[in-house]
């Protein structure tokens, strides 16, 4: 760290202070607990708490929740930008949890679209936060979804993100944090590594049958050839599911599916088709 950023640091600070951000910046630490503060200025715990409060109130922490936080950028000209990768950021706000949805689509290629909004499951209850501009949302699921993902290196920090089957199945399974049918579509049209064995075993393994039927419907008309599609079809339960849960109940009603067709087919042809054509310019 050079002179300027740890005089910059100083202004305003006690020595205290001053020392734990410069001994944490040093270790290129972004996120931090007040036993991190503990340990690198030897100070008891209740005196690290006070410490981090200081540096909260002084703008140099964002607590993200209690006892973890953001260190702000330690330039002066910097202050309050956005200073670690979001995924890292949702990787802390919630324990456990896994990055999915809507943004693990975009993370593996299969939407155009880019959320502003971070998505992610978890088994915990957390609410919805708004950290530098960006806007979190964490999904409860029971422990019986909770499966489908991977260590992923972000920067020196490791994140589990959803495969690509995985994301898919949750998509189904909760298509409003998707951004609706059309972007499962998308997704699923843009899956070529599908591992298909995987995708039916796991749409199994996750006890929904709307996003079963979801699945089978949008293959179908995609005219993608899933293997195991026969298999899915006999689970299908006898109540009517929407298609699309973000629109409303009128639609025609598909015995062969057992699906309130509030979506139309060439609806989600034409998206399909955009998105290859936008893709390809």
């Amino acid at each position: 760290m050079g002179t300027n950023s740890i005089e910059s640091i100083k202004q305003g600070l006690s020595k205290r202070e001053a020392l734990a951000l410069t001994r944490l910046a040093s270790q290129n630490r972004t996120i931090i607990t007040i036993k991190d503060i503990q340990n690198v200025i030897d100070i008891p715990y209740d005196e690290a708490k006070k410490v981090a409060n200081n540096l909260v109130h002084k703008q140099w922490l964002d607590r993200l929740t209690s006892g973890t936080y953001l260190i702000v950028p330690l330039a002066a000209g910097e202050r309050g930008e956005y200073t670690e990768h979001e995924f890292v950021i949702a990787s802390h706000l919630a324990e456990p949890t896994y990055i999915s949805y809507w943004t693990a689509l975009n993370h593996h290629g299969l939407t155009e679209q880019v959320p502003t909004t971070v998505f992610a499951a978890t088994t915990d209850q957390a609410p919805t936060r708004e950290i530098h501009g960006v806007t979190y949302i964490f999904v409860t699921v029971t422990e019986t979804k909770f499966f489908g993902f991977e260590p992923v290196a972000i920067d020196a920090h490791t994140v589990n993100i959803a495969t690509v089957e995985k994301t898919l199945i949750d998509c189904a399974d909760h298509p409003e944090y998707c951004g609706g049918i059309l972007e499962l579509a998308k997704g699923l049209a843009n899956a070529t590594d599908l591992d298909e064995e995987t995708l039916v075993e796991q749409l199994l393994d996750l006890g929904n049958g709307a996003a079963i039927k979801r699945i089978v419907y949008l293959t179908d008309i995609l005219d993608i050839e899933l293997a195991g599609r026969d298999k899915l079809a006999k689970t299908f339960t006898t109540g009517y599911s929407k298609l699309d849960p973000t629109q409303g109940e009128e639609g025609t009603h598909s015995s062969e599916y057992r699906l309130v067709l509030n979506v139309t087919e060439n609806t989600i042809r034409k998206a399909v088709s955009d998105a290859v054509l936008n893709s390809a310019l």
